[in-house]
């Protein structure tokens, strides 16, 4: 497919907007996914350019895009220039260092997930060159999952954390660049915001539409189904059912040793899915932190039919409800020191006990509720058409 669109790394390089930083000092927020397609990475570029890039910093899977969830690494270096990690005891660029820079640069590809970590990155970076008084700069990059489908529950405020940093929903419709105008606009950041624009890119896009390549952007999301199903199946990591990591077909599966997935399928069916078939499989994950590591598990397969009518959200809780169901003494939400990690994931208190009680359409209610005010407090951020 010829490239329909161009994303913010290319409008930079080829439009002309890099020559305004020649021999002015940047930091660059980044990982593998900040590139041009067949030209090379964008510190690559802007050295190339002329710019001096002082510091690099990086999000959650390092500089390369390829560290397991979860797993926090140091600081290193990337052609002589610092990298500063992101993800660990450091969330947060250093002030000190931002004070020294003309501009910082954002760009990561993200997935539009609320509890992808890529964006509370990206909001505590204007949060810093707020603080800082330096300007950030965002390339954009698609949404992979359109900017038309919104998917809640909204995140509650007293739910707020690194895997919801703000209060939008689960599945938010939003490109980075609108979100950086939304989260400095809403949280009062103060960070002086451009955003370089996709050149062709639509509101109604799927990835896959826009001929630019994939690249994984984190080692899980291996392909667009995967991105797609993330927004429900990622709710499962906070459950004690393997999600597919350890798999080829991450979010595309789960499983456990006790789980009978005839039930589980019987049972969801009754449930009105849509957009999707659910196949029985047996699997062993395999990976150091992965859910039964080593064990073989029986679980379900989700073949997307549909990816217009899916709902991965109500999906997942669907699942979730005729697990508990049918496995109440082995399903488990999993909780440290009286907390949730599934109560963080979807953002709303009260689901995993509406789930837990047989309520399964009053926790549905909570996807759908505040939407609408949503959209209309998301339209002034909106830069692209449908």
């Amino acid at each position: 497919m010829n490239p329909v669109v161009r994303n913010g790394v290319q409008v930079f390089i080829d439009d002309g907007y890099v020559n305004d930083l020649r021999g002015k000092r940047v930091g660059v927020v980044t990982n593998h996914s900040g590139y041009y397609p067949g030209k090379g990475h964008l510190i690559d570029l802007l050295i190339e350019s002329g710019v001096k890039v002082d510091a690099v910093f990086t999000p959650e899977h390092g500089l390369r895009g390829i560290l397991p969830a979860g797993e926090t690494y140091s600081d290193e270096s990337y052609r002589g220039i610092p990298v500063y990690s992101l993800y660990g005891p450091r969330r947060k660029p250093p002030i000190n260092i931002l004070k020294g820079l003309n501009a910082v640069i954002y760009s990561i590809q993200d997935v539009g997930v609320r509890f992808y970590t890529y964006i509370s990155t990206l909001y505590y970076t204007l949060e810093a060159a707020g603080e800082a008084g330096v300007k950030v700069i965002v390339l954009d990059n698609p949404n992979p999952l359109t900017g038309t489908v919104i998917e809640g529950p909204i995140l509650e405020p007293s739910l707020r954390s690194f895997v919801g940093i703000w209060s939008i929903p689960i599945r938010y419709g939003l490109t980075a660049g609108e979100l950086a105008i939304l989260f400095n606009n809403e949280a009062n950041l103060k960070a002086e915001v451009e955003v370089i624009k996709l050149d062709g890119w639509r509101r109604g896009m799927w990835f896959d539409e826009t001929g630019l390549p994939w690249v994984n952007p984190s080692p899980a999301i291996v392909d667009l189904n995967s991105a797609l199903m993330y927004p429900g199946i990622g709710l499962f990591e906070g459950t004690n059912v393997n999600e597919g990591r350890g798999t080829n077909k991450p979010f595309r599966v789960i499983g456990a040793p006790w789980l009978d997935n005839i039930k589980l399928i019987n049972e969801a069916s009754q449930l009105g899915l849509r957009g999707v078939d659910l196949v029985p499989i047996k699997y062993k994950p395999m990976g150091t932190g992965v859910k039964y590591n080593g064990e073989d598990c029986s679980g379900i397969e989700i073949l997307v039919r549909d990816r217009e009518s899916l709902r991965p959200v109500k999906l997942a809780l669907m699942l979730i409800h005729a697990l508990y169901r049918i496995h109440s003494g082995e399903f488990k939400f999993l909780e440290r020191d009286g907390v949730y990690h599934f109560d963080y994931l979807v953002g709303r208190r009260g689901v995993r006990e509406l789930l837990m009680s047989g309520k399964l359409d009053e926790a549905l209610s909570n996807v759908d509720e505040g939407i609408s005010d949503y959209l209309r407090r998301v339209k002034d951020y909106m830069i692209y058409d449908h």
